[in-house]
């Protein structure tokens, strides 16, 4: 079962650290970074968070509980509960892959580093976009066409919206595993685009959010297989 607690950490001064460059969200309102602090409160289920320096920069880590390192089929999720999301945008630098101990095979079998953000998180109902890195590096083409994924809680999972309509919530993206990913949402009602690396046109356009609209919590998100790592995080929220 799910295990929940809370988080606070002075240790977790500042996810977006720097002075980055402004994004605009919709009607060109600047997104702003979320800073974690000793007054920051975040839910966990099935994680610890660890800051680390990774790849140049410091990172807040995504961690399996101590003891849970070897579990197969769970989720991490850092939830922020002082944020309040309907529609806008999120970005927010991640970098995802396989943890040492987990498959190693090179196809479908193997387990691929999920890394990702729910967005509208209200109890267990969530939307998600997220990113399979190392699916991007692989010689079937059917597989690379799964880089991006979107799904929905409860009930929405990829195999379902995979076996109802293929091909329409995955897309190819060129990922580096391990490698620093900059992700941007942004969400207007029940539609919904993820942009990779800043490219001009979306990897992924949802069209039909399966939860309809509403507004919740943001969450950091990984399958317990995964490094996770994430920095930068910045949201521009509209009504």
């Amino acid at each position: 079962m799910p295990t929940r607690e809370t988080l606070t950490s002075a240790a977790l001064a500042l996810l977006c650290l720097g002075a980055p460059v402004p994004s605009y969200g919709q009607g060109g309102k600047v997104a702003v970074p979320i800073a974690l602090d000793a007054s920051t409160p975040i839910a966990l289920t099935n994680a610890r968070i660890l800051w680390v320096e990774y790849r140049g920069r410091k990172a807040l880590k995504l961690a399996p509980r101590e003891g849970h390192e070897r579990d197969q089929d769970q989720e991490m999720v850092a939830v922020l509960t002082g944020s309040d999301f309907r529609n806008g945008v999120i970005e927010v630098d991640v970098a995802g892959a396989r943890r040492s101990g987990y498959s190693t095979t090179g196809d479908s079998t193997g387990f691929k580093g999920f890394i990702g953000i729910s967005f509208r998180v209200r109890g267990d109902s969530a939307e998600r976009f997220y990113l399979r890195p190392e699916n991007s590096r692989l010689n079937d083409q059917l597989f690379r066409n799964r880089s991006t994924q979107y799904e929905a809680d409860p009930g929405f999972q990829w195999q379902r919206l995979r076996q109802e309509r293929p091909g329409v919530y995955e897309s190819y993206a060129d990922l580096e595993p391990g490698g620093w990913t900059n992700m941007k949402i942004e969400v207007a009602g029940t539609k919904a685009r993820l942009f990779v690396n800043g490219a001009s046109q979306p990897s992924l356009v949802v069209n039909d959010l399966r939860l309809g609209e509403g507004g919740g919590k943001i969450a950091l998100w990984a399958r317990i297989s995964s490094e996770a790592y994430f920095s930068n995080l910045r949201v521009a929220a509209t009504p």
